[in-house]
């Protein structure tokens, strides 16, 4: 009989209906498969979160079914339990609580056994951040600071690598989010996300059934020279749109060598017209510092022929919802919301002030640059290429 919790769906459909959910199919495409409306598709995904359940299996130190059929076969013979045990290789101790939980020597039988040991099993199990509370409070803390589950993951990992009980991976911290059975987590920091929803959709989903990614011709980040990583070698660029209210937004650019930011006042997030004013800031700059851009996979950079042509910079576009590939910006987009908070309308600032507010970030000092700041760092680049 089909559990209400199930929408429907019987185990076969179920695990279908993942199997296409991982591959990023549409809830419309999923429904139609398996002959059912979009709306239960939708329901049954979102009561998990949009997260695939594990598939469950016995662990092999567990009594499995055949083994409890042998156990009711040995009681029916009249065996001692301590026969029982030795057939099959137990301890005296297993087979004896076995029979004790499930109704004594006179009612036990394997198959009630079976069925409800197979459903204590799905008893909820407390998961990491539930357990440890200093994990919690800097999980939650830094999801309060707009950081991605990456970031925070990443972190933990080189501020305490020797500490297990402070690590944890990205997916567990989403999985916490997105499953509110767990608990561990208020669910408003998932407004903190990037992409705030009732349902999560996996990395390969948004690139193959997503609106994102469909750039044509984009050059993957996994093509970009190697030089690029160490941050050694000067004038490649990470950028993207700072969103506003009433559909506004300026661009930001950070150099990954010095962390120096420059903010560009967009006045339409056509792409044509975000290409053109983007070329005309970069080519501004020496030509030792105009040698790549980094960018995410938004329609708004679906122009970048247009802009490598205007400004002789290439454009490497991220994996779909990876902002952690573009890190110095998504930092920087964070700290800019101290200037710029989440639905201000971004029309209404002058490129002048935009520059006044690049010119206060280029001036802290930072950790990362030995306590210079980026403004220092970046005027000895350009001295140097003078």
């Amino acid at each position: 009989m089909t559990s209400a919790r199930t929408w429907g769906l019987s185990a076969r459909q179920s695990a279908e209906l993942w199997e296409r959910w991982k591959k990023g199919q549409t809830l419309e495409a999923i429904g139609e498969a398996l002959g059912k409306p979009a709306s239960s598709i939708y329901k049954a995904a979102a009561a998990k979160g949009g997260i695939a359940p594990a598939v469950r299996c016995r662990a092999s130190r567990v009594l499995q079914a055949a083994e409890r059929e042998e156990i009711s076969r040995g009681i029916a013979a009249g065996m001692s339990m301590r026969h029982i045990a030795r057939c099959l290789g137990r301890a005296v101790s297993t087979v004896s609580r076995e029979i004790g939980r499930h109704g004594g020597v006179q009612r036990y039988r394997a198959g009630v056994a079976d069925d409800l040991a197979w459903r204590n099993a799905c008893r909820p199990k407390a998961c990491k951040l539930a357990l440890e509370r200093p994990l919690r409070d800097a999980v939650a803390g830094r999801l309060g600071d707009n950081w991605s589950p990456r970031q925070i993951s990443e972190w933990l990992k080189h501020t305490f690598p020797v500490d297990p009980c402070m690590q944890i991976s990205h997916e567990s911290i989403y999985r916490t989010l997105f499953v509110q059975a767990r608990g561990a987590l208020k669910e408003e920091l998932r407004l903190h996300l990037r992409r705030a929803g009732l349902i999560r959709r996996g990395r390969k989903a948004a690139g193959e059934g997503g609106k994102q990614g469909r750039i044509i011709d984009a050059i993957s980040i996994r093509e970009r020279p190697a030089e690029v990583e160490d941050r050694a070698v000067p004038g490649h660029w990470e950028g993207d749109l700072l969103m506003g209210g009433r559909s506004s937004q300026i661009a930001t650019l950070v150099e990954r060598s010095t962390r120096f930011v420059m903010l560009v006042k967009i006045e339409q997030k056509d792409a044509p017209g975000v290409a053109a004013t983007l070329a005309r800031k970069i080519r501004r700059l020496p030509a030792e510092l105009k040698r790549s851009l980094t960018w995410d996979r938004g329609s708004e950079m679906a122009a970048h022929k247009q802009f490598t042509l205007a400004s002789e910079v290439k454009v490497y576009f991220c994996d779909p919802r990876s902002p952690w590939q573009r890190g110095s910006n998504e930092n920087t987009n964070g700290l800019l919301r101290q200037y710029f908070p989440k639905g201000d309308d971004m029309s209404v600032y002058s490129q002048a002030h935009l520059d006044k507010v690049a010119a206060q970030l280029n001036g802290r000092p930072r950790e990362t640059l030995g306590w210079r700041n980026p403004a220092e760092a970046f005027s000895s680049l350009v001295a140097s290429t003078g």
